[in-house]
Order: structure tokens, then C-alpha cells, then sequence
């Protein structure tokens, strides 16, 4: 039998989510809660891996067992064993042919910028922050010229592991709200550090180090060196993973509220 979980967790304590032969990633305490339940050990496969310091709102894994439980075994039972700072939301049976990472067809994250010159207190690990203004329009502009299909080299962490550099970005957004600015990108997937790397690129345009046009300049050059440095960890979330109707998911995921409000609903998986 195979089960799917929706999952929220605040990344901060954590050295990311693979798990680790020390312990300390969510995946550790994930398999760990889970396998209390179950009263066996349990494996878990995630739709997208995080790195430490990195937020969730909607991670999807599955795993599958032999025992029984209810749903709500599931999600309250597993909770019970879990650090504050993990969650899981709701859980699902699925077809065995369901996989968290493979059935997805895009993934979506959302990267949170304090942009004052005060340094954050009650967002603290929560957003990043850049202290000199920002100009929005011009990186909105920057934004635009990175959507559809590209080799996004100049973006890739020399760690990445992915087997091409090719994605399609189908969203890119930069809107202000007040002293926060909210990064909105949504991909078939991304590649290791692609999120963070873009935001690094996009407030050298804002700060004016660079005109709009040279995000352009930096996917035909396909070269990191080029690009800006890799942005803090904290000010992003994986926000949540599209699935085709056929897997009949009801795995809902989080709504915008609090820090990351921003008057617009995340769509729901599935």
C-alpha cells in the first residue's frame, strides 16, 4: 500500500531535507515519526529536496507499508512524534504506480525579501534581506526574460546532480508589498540552487548594478561565474507540486497567510 503525505516545515533547525547518517534533516525525523506508527521501519520519497535553511509549506512525499492505519493515524499519530517545527497536514492512499518525485509536473517556490535598511527581528530566519532600495520594476522586467525553455547553466550549483541544465520556468514574479518582496517562481523543475541563484541575479538588476537585459546575457553566457552570488537559504519555500488529475490527489496545499500573504491563493495540488 502506498500513502502520500502533504508536509509543512520550517527549515531553520535542519541541514536540509536528505536525510543524513548523523541525523538532523527533516527526512530523518519524517522516517523516524513514521516508523513509530507503523511499528516498522519506513522510507519516504520526497517531490522536491530542500536545503538547509529552507521552508516548506507543501511538500509531498509518499512511502509505502504493509499496516493499516487510518488516515488520520497518518497525520495527528505521526505529529505526535514529530518536532514542533514539522507537520504534516493531511495524508492520502494512492495508486502504487504514484511517485512523489517522477508523477510531478512542476513545482512551485516562493522566496521571501525583507528589503529595509533595519535588519529583521520577528522574521529572522524566516525572509531574506538586502538593506540598499530595490527597484521592482526593473527586476520584474529582469523576471520576464527567463521565462519558457532554457539552459539555465549560469544559475546550476556546481554540486547539481540534475542530469540537464534545460527547464522550463513558467512563472516568474517579483511584486513589493510594503517592505517585503515576494519571488514567485513556478518550473518543471529546478535545478540545485536555481531559485536562490535567480533571486541573487535579480537584486543585482534591482539595485542597479546591472540593466534588466543582463539576465538575458547571463542564460545565452551559461556561465555561474558570471551571474551573481547564491542568495541566503531563509527566505525560501517550496510552496507546492502539480500533479496530473489522474492520481485523483485531495492533498491540499497551505494557503497564503502571515509573512508570505500576498492577497493570492496557492493553487491546490493536484
Amino acid at each position: 500500500m502506498r500513502i502520500a503525505l502533504g508536509l509543512e516545515y520550517e527549515g531553520s533547525g535542519f541541514c536540509g531535507w536528505q536525510s543524513q547518517a548523523g541525523g538532523g534533516a527533516v527526512q530523518n525525523v519524517v522516517e523516524s515519526a513514521l516508523s513509530v506508527v507503523a511499528d516498522a521501519p519506513i522510507r519516504v520519497v520526497c517531490a522536491g529536496r530542500t536545503d538547509a535553511g529552507v521552508h516548506a509549506l507543501a511538500q509531498v512525499v509518499h512511502f509505502d507499508t504493509e499496516v493499516v492505519r487510518p488516515d488520520t493515524a497518518w497525520v495527528r499519530g505521526v505529529n505526535a512524534h514529530l518536532p514542533a517545527s514539522v507537520a504534516v497536514r493531511c495524508a492520502q492512499t494512492v495508486a502504487d504506480d504514484f511517485h512523489a518525485r517522477f508523477s510531478a509536473r512542476g513545482r512551485r517556490y516562493r522566496y521571501l525579501l525583507l528589503n529595509r535598511a533595519e535588519r529583521p527581528g520577528l522574521m529572522a530566519r524566516r525572509v531574506g534581506w538586502f538593506h540598499r532600495p530595490l527597484d521592482v520594476a526593473a527586476m520584474a522586467a529582469a523576471a520576464a526574460l527567463l521565462l519558457g525553455e532554457h539552459d539555465f547553466s549560469a544559475f546550476r550549483s556546481v554540486e547539481c546532480q540534475a542530469k540537464s541544465p534545460v527547464k522550463t520556468l513558467r512563472r516568474a514574479d517579483v511584486v513589493r508589498h510594503g517592505d517585503l518582496l515576494v519571488f514567485d517562481f513556478e518550473a518543471s523543475a529546478f535545478l540545485h540552487h536555481m531559485v536562490r541563484n535567480l533571486v541573487g541575479a535579480l537584486v543585482y538588476v534591482g539595485k542597479g548594478a546591472h540593466a534588466p537585459e543582463w539576465l538575458g546575457e547571463l542564460l545565452a553566457g551559461r556561465d555561474r561565474a558570471r551571474a551573481a552570488p547564491t542568495f541566503e537559504s531563509c527566505g525560501l519555500y517550496f510552496v507546492g507540486v502539480d500533479y496530473d488529475p489522474q492520481w485523483n490527489l485531495n492533498i491540499a496545499a497551505a494557503q497564503d497567510h502571515l509573512l508570505w500573504s500576498t492577497g493570492r491563493t496557492t493553487p491546490a495540488l493536484g
